[in-house]
């Protein structure tokens, strides 16, 4: 017999995940299940995909809070995917129909790629007869059925192609991206040893996305993908790129071919036609580095720890929200946005891009992508070769743009300066780096033999795009420590726009700047902001350049002192994190990692929270018996209170504990810094850098007084929700900016806060006693 449903509007959901496996999903599984019982639900593990929903017994079992407790750091999936033939016949589906009555089930959530979602969708619209036709076979009673009537299905993409469309990333491609920027910058140190050149296939059979942004992190010489095959006479096209690069100085190449690249024709691109054309055309010392299965491996990346966990903390809000007349949807995210999408829309547009390319009508399968895969194509072309003669500008458009590191080093920062600098040139513009910040400028710029105001060529910037820190040098301080020097060494270089890149002290620049404007001329020039810091604490953006890479760095060192509690199974450990007066990287890290508690500089730190949290760790370590991943982490960001500082918190959880648990503190540091900047900083720098130096050459030709006269000549670029969008300075400085704790007033992450809270299970204050912090 199967259960009664639950009361009100309390589902059983079930979980599964199918296709190819991916890093991520594994939060995705534990966002689903520990969500769906902190709303009162239960949650149900469906092991080995379609498979176990057909064959039942005991691959659906019901999960329960401790099962999927250490799920976030695990690449792969823990509850196992399988191709089933069975599913994609009716009595597969009828078999799996009954087996979710049984259990008593009526709703689904499914990670997987867009097969694995067409199937799902294709079992809700079969739902009310495969009921129907269990009831006229006998094998249910239609009073067993009856509360089931109506299937809710909820997509997740967990694919490490990132092939699907309407979402600008799935569930592991950017772990897997990771993995393939590890392999060829590694593969470059050889490459530039030898002056070789290296041949690296990636995966993505219909789609180009992997071979992209590997080309666009790595600044790889020449790519090929299905969605936009090169030119007809591509292989002198490739070989004079190459040439070309070759003359200028380079000394290596790197050629990215995805699985699925083909030429005009559809005829196959393979490494070794490639491998042919540069050893015998340009005789090349050539190798081909096939990555292969790699790049599905391994712990996720923080960003598919966060997206897997949004997402299903999302998909099961949309089985509560859902009537029986609720499309399917399909859970995305869009720039910094989750949104629920059509998913049979999304599917459908997804296997359009394949019979586009099939039709050769590679226009329309590049505009099937998400608009900012055209971009990041774009990006690429026109910063891997700057003598493109038509994308040059009449020389009385030409600028010299002056290019500035101001505040801390964050990842990205090079990458952005390189992108900046190749789309000057391949534009006409000059770009003039001001090495060391404002400081150096004003104090360096006339040093013999070389001053810190320099013209930049392709060739000094070529190899940044994988490095770490700030190549021409940053500084803190501001131009208000000189403002006469620097505006004369504006006038005296001819500065006639500049492009910043870094935190609130390059924000707080831009904003003297703009102010200064009035008694210094020079300064009446078009700024435009990239903000760049790991605190991402920069008003006008929820996303800063660098804050991606800190978050890697600050996960991977969680992740080794989380197996260090583990091993000990009883013991905390009290992190302390950067950020600041912006509790961005704590609360993001703790949804990465699963952290017990986060503690921020907007919530602060009182007594009351400090009780009711160490009442909770000694609950919780009595329930423990023995289970593996036991050890936990709090994190503090490190102006979250001047009082509880992280020792303290450490010292005092291990005094309430009397020796049932430990306490330590761990302080990384300057390593959230990181050293390579991800792949996510990187792309994102190059694709930002290229709009701000787009957005600034707009105003060439304008007057002095017309510059002044437009409140966005001096702007911060941002990604908002689902947009990137420039903020004029004058109304982001004003509506927008918390001086007092150098943050935006508005922190769009705040609100994640309490996804990390309900998903560690960490008591509510109005569930707790103030005194003692026990639950009432």
């Amino acid at each position: 017999m199967p259960p009664p449903p639950l009361p009100g509007k309390k589902r059983r959901i079930g979980v599964m995940t199918s296709g190819g496996d991916a890093p991520g999903m594994n939060g995705a599984v534990r966002a689903v299940v520990r969500m769906s019982i902190a709303k009162g639900c239960e949650a149900y593990g469906i092991f080995e995909g379609y498979e176990g929903l057909v064959q039942g017994g005991s691959l659906i079992k019901q999960m329960k809070w401790e099962d999927v407790r250490g799920y976030l750091s695990e690449g792969g999936t823990l509850i196992g995917t399988a191709r089933c033939k069975a599913f994609m016949e009716r009595p597969g589906r009828l078999q799996a129909a009954k087996n979710m009555v049984m259990a008593g089930m009526d709703a689904l959530v499914i990670c997987g790629g867009d097969g694995s979602l067409t199937g799902a969708d294709t079992f809700r619209k079969e739902w009310p007869g495969l009921l129907k036709e269990l009831v006229e076979k006998k094998e249910l009673a239609s009073d067993q059925v009856a509360p089931f009537r109506h299937l809710n299905i909820v997509g997740l993409v967990g694919s490490i192609d990132n092939d699907m469309s309407s979402t600008d990333a799935t569930i592991g491609c950017y772990s897997s991206l990771e993995r393939i920027c590890e392999a060829v910058d590694s593969i470059d140190a050889t490459a530039v040893s030898h002056q070789r050149a290296f041949v690296i296939e990636v995966m993505g059979r219909h789609c180009g996305w992997l071979a992209l942004m590997a080309g666009v992190s790595t600044g790889a010489d020449f790519v090929f993908m299905p969605e936009k095959p090169p030119s007809e006479n591509w292989e002198d096209e490739m070989c004079g790129i190459v040439s070309r690069h070759r003359r200028m100085g380079k000394r290596k190449t790197i050629v990215i071919v995805a699985e699925g690249a083909h030429d005009l024709s559809l005829n196959k691109v393979t490494p070794t036609k490639v491998l042919e054309l540069l050893s015998n055309r340009l005789h090349l010392d050539t190798r081909i580095t096939t990555l292969g299965h790699v790049q599905r491996g391994g712990r996720p990346c923080a960003y598919d720890r966060m997206l897997s966990t949004l997402q299903g903390v999302e998909a099961v809000e949309a089985v509560l929200d859902a009537t029986p007349d609720t499309p399917s949807p399909v859970v995305c995210v869009i720039e910094n946005k989750i949104v629920r999408q059509p998913l049979l829309k999304a599917v459908q547009d997804t296997q359009a891009v394949a019979a586009a390319i099939k039709a050769k009508d590679f226009d329309r399968a590049m505009k099937l992508r998400d608009a900012e895969f055209a971009e990041y194509h774009n990006a690429y072309m026109t910063t891997t070769a700057t003598d493109q003669p038509e994308m040059r500008l009449p020389k009385e458009k030409h600028m010299r743009i002056g290019i500035i590191h101001v505040g801390a080093p964050a990842g990205g920062m090079n990458s952005a300066t390189r992108a900046a600098v190749a789309y000057c040139l391949t534009r006409g513009h000059t770009p003039v780096a001001l090495h060391n910040g404002f400081p150096g400028l004003c104090r360096h710029h006339d040093d013999e033999p070389l001053g810190s105001v320099r013209e930049m060529t392709w060739l000094d910037v070529e190899g940044w795009v994988s490095k770490g820190g700030s190549e021409i040098g940053t500084n803190r301080g501001l131009p208000s420590d000189d403002l006469p020097k620097t505006a004369y060494c504006f006038e005296k270089y001819r500065i006639d726009a500049l492009f910043i890149i870094g935190g609130f002290e390059a924000f707080t620049s831009v904003s003297e700047l703009r102010k200064a404007r009035a008694e210094y001329p020079a300064f009446r020039i078009p700024i435009a902001l990239l903000p760049a810091t790991i605190s991402n604490n920069v008003p006008g953006t929820e996303y800063s350049v660098g804050s991606d890479t800190c978050l890697n760095a600050l996960v991977t060192y969680c992740d080794a002192i989380k197996q260090s509690a583990s091993a000990s199974r009883r013991r905390v450990f009290v992190v302390e994190t950067q950020g600041g007066k912006s509790g961005f990287i704590a609360t993001i890290a703790g949804l990465s990692i699963g952290a017990t508690a986060v503690y921020t500089p907007e919530e602060g730190i009182n007594i009351r929270m400090l009780a009711r949290d160490i009442e909770h760790l000694r609950v919780s370590f009595a329930k423990d018996r023995g289970q593996s991943r036991a050890g936990k982490l709090i994190l503090r960001n490190e102006h979250a209170s001047n009082t509880y500082t992280t020792e303290v918190i450490a010292n005092m959880i291990r005094e309430e504990a009397k020796g049932r648990f430990e306490s330590r503190h761990s302080i990384p540091g300057h390593v959230q810094q990181g050293g390579t900047p991800s792949p996510m900083d990187r792309v994102r720098a190059v694709r930002l850098a290229v709009k701000c130096i787009m957005f600034l050459e707009g105003f060439a030709g304008k007057s002095k007084e017309e510059l002044v006269a437009d409140p966005m000549s001096t702007s911060v670029i941002g990604i908002k929700g689902a947009s990137v969008v420039f903020g004029p300075m004058e109304r982001v400085e004003k509506e927008e900016t918390n001086w007092k704790d150098r943050r935006p007033k508005d922190e769009s992450w705040v609100q994640m806060k309490t996804i990390v809270d309900t998903l560690s299970g960490r008591p509510k204050p109005e569930d707790c006693c103030e005194t003692c912090g026990k639950a009432k």
